[in-house]
């Protein structure tokens, strides 16, 4: 029986760049959450980010934030990674000889974003609603940080992945760079991922892989796919991604509605997914 459902935000509950989510999802979550199943959103965004999203229901449902390198429930942190500082200022110094790339490092409660680029202040401050601080020069921001991620909004998928494939080959094995959304690439710590926060939420409710649901559309999101007994990769999932996961759907909002119809059977005639 599903008695948890994490699921990526960005391009599986969120599409084509929205900000915020449908009255349909909520709703769904809501339903799902009051019939017992536990609920994670589990994003590369900040966690204030995600609390913002889901409002409404805020307090009832669990948060992965920032790839796994922060877990909250309850508002209780379960979990957090910091950043190794010197690795930070090498990636910063790289991405700087780069043109059309911004830099996004993030502490628990905040974005530290440079004014450099108009488009991109806005779109962390009015888009995506970040709690942000502007600064003169982010590598002498002050943390303690959890993670660091660049972002180009001009120049499309294909510069985005090719540069990601230079930062691999520039930063490997000592951090990994993932796409996250698409304009995003996030730097995730070894041993850090959405799959090892998920883990963590399963260790502190007690329940088994085989008792959860992961759906997801990116790289970042392909450890929690492979964890869960049961996963989804939405239709436009970054290639590679459906290889990771035990099934392909055109929306996660459908899986999500079905698993409630099943709950809302009577129990001789529900079969789980």
């Amino acid at each position: 029986m599903i008695k948890l459902i994490a699921s990526d935000l960005d391009g599986t509950l969120l599409h084509g760049g929205e900000q915020s989510l449908s009255p349909r999802t909520l709703n769904l979550i809501r339903r799902l959450t009051e019939k017992g199943i536990r609920f994670i959103a589990a994003s590369g965004r900040q966690y204030d980010n995600e609390r913002r999203l889901f409002a409404d229901i805020q307090d009832h449902i669990s948060y992965i934030a920032e790839n796994g390198a922060l877990c909250a429930h309850n508002g209780q942190i379960l979990f957090r990674q910091l950043l190794d500082d010197s690795l930070r200022l090498r990636i910063i110094e790289e991405i700087k000889k780069a043109p059309n790339f911004d830099i996004l490092l993030s502490r628990e409660n905040a974005s530290v974003i440079e004014g450099t680029n108009p488009a991109f202040v806005d779109h962390i401050r009015n888009v995506m609603k970040n709690t942000t601080e502007v600064v003169d020069d982010i590598a002498k921001a002050e943390g303690p940080f959890i993670k660091i991620a660049v972002a180009n909004l001009s120049d499309g998928p294909q510069v985005l992945q090719n540069y990601l494939q230079h930062l691999q080959d520039m930063f490997a094995p000592e951090i990994r760079a993932v796409t996250s959304g698409n304009i995003w690439i996030d730097f995730i710590p070894p041993g850090i991922n959405k799959g090892t926060a998920l883990q963590t939420f399963l260790d502190f409710f007690g329940i088994s892989a085989d008792e959860c649901i992961a759906m997801g559309d990116q790289q970042n999101d392909i450890e929690m796919l492979e964890l869960a007994g049961t996963s989804y990769a939405v239709s436009g999932a970054a290639p590679g991604v459906s290889d990771h996961a035990s099934h392909t759907v055109p929306f996660a909002e459908d899986v999500l509605e079905q698993l409630l119809d099943e709950l809302e059977q009577p129990l001789s005639d529900s079969v789980l997914l």
